[in-house]
């Protein structure tokens, strides 16, 4: 006679209520059933069989579990039991053929339902296992995020530290009892939130980006010479994500072969990142930021000033009118996504010195078919790269990778 599988139940803050029928039935046949206290409780009137708390113990769990054998055995868990939870934990190891999993709707789908946001591109940490440092700084480039807090790491302790690193451009929920006769959402500014009393124990916080509000980037701790993380710069709200990524900017640099002595220019600078670092790598030579957006100008040099680079020169026009009173460049980089990329590379060659490099990044296989060609015909030989990265992201107790945008450089001297 085959085993019967162990079934693994999501129960939530509403108790029995909350069942389904057959999630019911399966409790009121189980000769033994596994989970929590409160949620063993809350069952009681329909399962009379075996009851054993083990509360967040899963080992305890597993130790039960290997030894049943023909009995008819339930796993009580809360929420979803897949959302980062105790199903995962036991199909990994005792095998997903002993298992039959009947979800209930998880505590964080249940607090994006009622603050009205999706949730399929947001954060998610629990503060009951990741440092908080990590998580403040993942949050400060976010736009949502879900936290499940604890005692210690409360919603409270969560705002108060959020407002001492100057992130304060969030709107604040926290959602308490969900789904119980008591639930409550309140919705606060992080502020207000740092000087309430305490909330119930079982809640989860939702973090959402204020729209008009501008990112204060981290502390210049661990400023390197170049490849800085992106959330270093001052961006402007409206172009955030077009700011050239970490991993690009290395490689640009890299290529561009500059001295300490190099004039270069950026052309379509946006808040300045290849600016700022190429001028940290020229320090004696001269650094030109060429951007035709008033509020991104501003930003090249508040980014000038935070990084300390004093031979970086913001210049406010269009290309290649901009750019016709500078000294010739040993080095220019083009940051390319209109299309009129093609004629401000051309343009931009005829005024780089002999042996000067020039690396063009675009986003379209058109701009990077047309550049390549210029190139080719211009300098005799052009490199091309298609720079594809994916970035590191701890969910809970898993690490995801969130992939950029694929994105091209191209790189040539000349002649």
């Amino acid at each position: 006679m085959a085993e019967s599988k162990i079934k693994i139940i999501g129960i939530s803050d509403d108790g029995a209520a909350g069942l389904t029928e057959a999630a019911r039935s399966e409790l009121a046949a189980a000769e033994l059933v596994l989970g929590e206290a409160g949620p063993l409780a809350a069952v009681e009137a329909i399962c009379p069989g075996e009851k054993h708390v083990i509360g967040g113990d899963l080992d305890k769990a597993l130790e039960m579990l290997r030894a049943q054998q023909a009995r008819r055995t339930v796993v009580l868990a809360s929420g979803d039991p897949l959302f980062y939870g105790t199903a995962r934990f036991l199909c990994q190891h005792l095998g997903k053929d002993r298992f039959e999993v009947m979800p209930h709707v998880s505590s964080m789908q249940l607090a994006f339902a009622r603050v009205k946001e999706s949730w399929d591109d947001a954060y998610l940490a629990n503060l009951a296992s990741q440092p908080l440092d990590r998580v403040l700084e993942r949050i400060r480039t976010s736009q949502k995020s879900g936290l499940f807090t604890t005692e210690t790491m409360s919603p409270q302790h969560v705002a108060r530290a959020l407002l001492e690193r100057q992130i304060d451009y969030f709107q604040a929920y926290i959602c308490e009892n969900l789904g119980s006769p008591d639930e409550c959402v309140t919705q606060t500014s992080l502020a207000e939130l740092a000087e309430m009393p305490p909330f119930a124990s079982l809640n989860v916080m939702v973090l959402v980006r204020d729209s008009d509000r501008p990112e204060r980037p981290r502390a210049m701790t661990g400023a390197r010479m170049f490849g800085n993380r992106d959330e270093m710069f001052l961006q402007s709200k409206a172009q955030r994500g077009l700011l050239t990524p970490t991993e690009v900017r290395t490689i640009a640099l890299a290529e561009m072969s500059l001295s300490a002595q190099s004039v270069v220019w950026d052309v379509g600078a946006g808040s300045g990142s290849v600016a700022v670092e190429a001028a940290q790598l020229a320090t004696a030579g001269e650094v030109y930021a060429i951007e035709m957006s008033a509020e991104d100008h501003g930003l090249i040099a508040e980014n000038a000033e935070r990084f300390g680079v004093a031979n970086l020169i913001p210049v406010l026009g269009q290309a290649p009118q901009a750019w016709q009173d500078l000294p010739d460049p040993d080095a220019i980089f083009v940051g390319g996504t209109g299309r009129v990329v093609g004629e401000i590379v051309e343009h931009a060659l005829r005024r780089l010195k002999s042996g000067g490099r020039i690396v063009v990044n675009v986003g379209s296989i058109d701009n990077l078919s047309n550049v390549r060609q210029l190139l080719e015909q211009t300098c005799g030989e052009c490199q091309a790269w298609m720079v594809q990265v994916a970035r590191g992201n701890p969910q809970f107790d898993q690490l995801r990778f969130e992939s950029l945008q694929p994105t091209f450089l191209l790189g040539a001297t000349q002649v």
